[in-house]
Parts: C-alpha cells; structure tokens; sequence
C-alpha cells in the first residue's frame, strides 16, 4: 500500500504533468482530484490523455476533501494556495508548484508579486548547490515543499555551479530564455494563442520586471552570492512546451577555460537529472521533451570574457512535476527517481 494522493488544480497544464507522471508512480496513489471551474467533471474529460485515471472525478477544492492524505501537490496560480495549505495537517507532506512559498524575503514577495505573503518553505531542486552542499540535504524528511519556478531553476542551475567555484561574478549576469507557452499556465492570455505565436517569437516581462528574478537571485546567494545582478529576458516562442535558456557572466581575471569547465563537472559529476555535455555540444529542447532532465552545454567566450551555458529543460517536467515528484521522492525516503522513467525519461 503506497501514500495516499491529492492533486489540487488538477485541471491546468501542471496537474495534468504531476498527474501523468504519478500515474505510473508505484508508490503514490492518486485518490483526489480537484478543480475550481471544472469540478463535477471527470478528469478524463478535462484531461482526455489520462486514460489510467478515468475512475476520478473532479472536486471543488475545500480543506475536508484534502484532509486525510498522505501527500497533497498544490498546481494553482500564485497567491492561491498559501490560505489552503496553511489549513493542512502538519503531519501531511505538502507540495505547493505555484510561487506562494518559494520566497525567504517577504520585501521581494510584495516587489514583485503583491498579496499576502505565506512563508518560504524548502525549495525543490535537490541539484542546487548550497554552499559546500546541495539542497537536496534539505529536502530530506521535509513536509513542505516549493516546488521551483521553470524558468528560475532552469538559470539558477546553469549559473550557480560557476558562482559556487568564485570563477564567474556574480554583477552582470545574463540570461535569455525561449520559452513555450504552456509555462505561463492554462488561462486564456492573447499572446499565448495559436494564432499570435505562430511564426513568430514574443518577449514578456522586459526590464527587470519578471517574478523570476528574486528566486534566481535567492538561489545563487546560497551557491555562494552575495548581492547578484541579472539581467532576465524571457521570449516566448511557437513550441508547446520547452526551455531554452542561454545564461552568460563574466569570468573573474585570471580564469582559465578549464577550471571553468571542472566547476561544472564537479557541481554535476554523478547527478542524474542535471547533466553537463561534452565540450562542443549544446543541447536542443527537443533533447529532453517529457523528460525530468537539465542538459547543459558550456562554452567561454574568451574575446567577451564571459562564460556562455546553454540549457535545456521541459518546462512542465524539470521545471515544474518533474522536480515537484523527485523531490517527495527524497522527503519520503523513497529513491529519487521513482517514477520519473529510465535516464529521467518520463513513462
């Protein structure tokens, strides 16, 4: 008998992630799914690929339906799940994908997102580097969890490894990311529609105005930064899911490519989901489509002197269900990657 499971927004593009990959999961049990708009329904008809869970049927999201079981996953908007989860028993171990708990600082809370401000909890990516450990130590025994943002873990991971080893600074950091669409949820927004992203690319939330940044920023503070500075683009582009993000800094005087690339292969030597390529190659998004990996190809730029990483995630995987899963995998002392198919291959 595994742990009891609820999915709360189980109707959105997350819940249908965390759903399809608990559906081969041997040890979670998926018994309630709920939704707000879309209770009443079944699943299957909301989310017709999941065929395995056809027996459920959406419920309306109250405290009683999710009291009881062992593990409930939040997949809401922002500023949606800390009144909920706050009701739950400190016994149940509570997985929230949306921001409400990934911020230590209540001033960047209010910056950049506004609201009521509801605690940061132990952040889910175990590969993150936090000093001479990896967040990973933290998440073990934990019972609240914050799930990342994908395109926060995505850069955090792809600079923190340089940060930690003092071979790239910390000011002037760069990052620009093609993203899909599905990342910004499952609401009707104009840009998000086929026919405005079709044969073309679009950037959002230009200018240092991302709700990504302070959880960027908080990341490499643990990997050792003290007041980082990153300038964050994100562009959407016509794929459906998928993260392509090129991060660059600059490298300290008197770096050699070398030590840069052993910063890199000593933050990732033997991690499974986090996985640096061969001199020369980059990875594509289509590399790790439905898969609960980070590929990451580096390159210095020894005219600019700068440090180039190019990486690749699916955003509702690694991103989001994917590391959602992997790290209940470590609270529950179950094997990291249960679940999450051969090579972070999903089912």
């Amino acid at each position: 008998m595994g742990f009891s499971v609820a999915v709360v927004g189980a109707s959105g593009y997350a819940g249908g992630e965390l759903l399809r990959l608990l559906a081969d999961h041997p040890e979670l049990d998926v018994t309630t799914v709920t939704a707000h708009s879309n209770a009443g329904q079944r699943l299957v008809d909301v989310q017709p690929h999941l065929r395995s869970l056809a027996h459920l049927t959406l419920t309306d999201t109250t405290p009683e339906v999710l009291a009881g079981h062992d593990v409930v996953f939040f997949a809401l908007p922002h500023g949606k799940s800390g009144e909920l989860t706050a009701t739950l028993s400190p016994d149940t171990l509570v997985v929230d994908c949306g921001a409400d708990h990934r911020l230590e600082s209540e001033s960047d809370w209010a910056a950049f997102y506004g609201g009521d401000y509801f605690g940061a909890w132990t952040y889910g990516v175990p590969e993150l580097q936090v000093g001479d450990q990896k967040q990973r130590d933290r998440l073990i025994g934990a019972k609240r969890i914050a799930a990342p943002g994908c395109n926060a873990s995505t850069v955090a991971l792809a600079l923190a490894p340089g940060i930690n080893a003092g071979v790239i600074e910390e000011r002037d950091l760069v990052a620009v990311l093609a993203v899909g669409p599905s990342g910004a949820g499952k609401s009707l927004k104009v840009n998000n529609l086929a026919s405005e992203i079709l044969g073309s690319a679009n950037p959002y939330a230009v200018g240092g105005v991302h709700r990504h940044i302070p959880e960027i920023q908080q990341s490499l503070r643990w990997a050792g930064a003290t007041s980082p500075t990153i300038s964050f683009t994100p562009v959407i582009v016509p794929m459906s899911r998928g993260i392509l993000a090129t991060s660059t800094a600059r490298l300290v005087p008197g770096t050699t490519a070398s030590q840069v690339r052993d910063a890199w292969e000593a933050a990732y030597e033997g991690e499974r989901f986090v996985q640096l390529l061969p001199e020369g190659h980059f990875p594509r998004t289509s590399d790790v489509q439905g898969a609960n990996t980070a590929l990451i190809g580096l390159a210095v730029d020894e005219a600019a002197g700068r440090v180039v990483t190019i990486t690749a995630v699916d955003n509702l995987v690694k991103g989001t269900a994917g590391a959602a899963i992997q790290s209940t995998n470590i609270a529950l002392g179950l094997p990291e990657s249960t679940g999450l198919g051969v090579n972070g291959v999903a089912p």
